[in-house]
């Protein structure tokens, strides 16, 4: 599987967040923005890190937030938000948090492919550094091979 859709719409660069709950609901935001989810989205992804930890926390500076597919999912979806200044998710490694992506799947055959899919961008060691360097959603589309 390729990379979900990450159309313009679902980006937000230099973002300004209070803390990890307002990131995630960003990434939810721009998920909605694009069509992939429903506003409601961002209620699941956050109970998620609630009931599970900070699990989203895959790498130095990066947050994969995401759900089960469910009703609040209308199509596969990506979004990314950068960050003016990183939060905390409360991960023992890898706090604080700069570039948080939004990750929406229909369908649950879809959702580990689709995990995998974007593990596979950040394989390049500057990836995170260069997504939360980015000044236009350009930038972050080329980052990410989707442009």
């Amino acid at each position: 599987m390729s990379l979900p859709p990450l159309p313009e719409s679902a980006i937000v660069v230099g973002a300004t967040a209070d803390d990890w709950r307002s990131a995630v609901t960003l990434a939810a935001d721009a998920l909605a923005a694009s069509g992939a989810a429903k506003p409601e989205y961002a209620r699941e992804m956050i109970r998620m890190i609630e009931e599970h930890g900070p699990y989203v926390v895959i790498a130095p500076g990066l947050a994969l937030a995401h759900a089960r597919p469910g009703p609040t999912v209308l199509q596969d979806g990506l979004s990314i938000v950068t960050l003016r200044e990183p939060v905390r998710f409360g991960h023992p490694h890898n706090d604080p948090v700069s570039v948080v992506l939004g990750l929406a799947i229909a369908t649950p055959d879809a959702h580990l492919a689709a995990v995998a899919a974007v593990a596979n961008v950040f394989n390049d060691s500057s990836a995170i550094a260069d997504l939360a360097a980015a000044t236009t959603t350009a930038e972050v589309q080329r980052i990410m091979g989707t442009s």
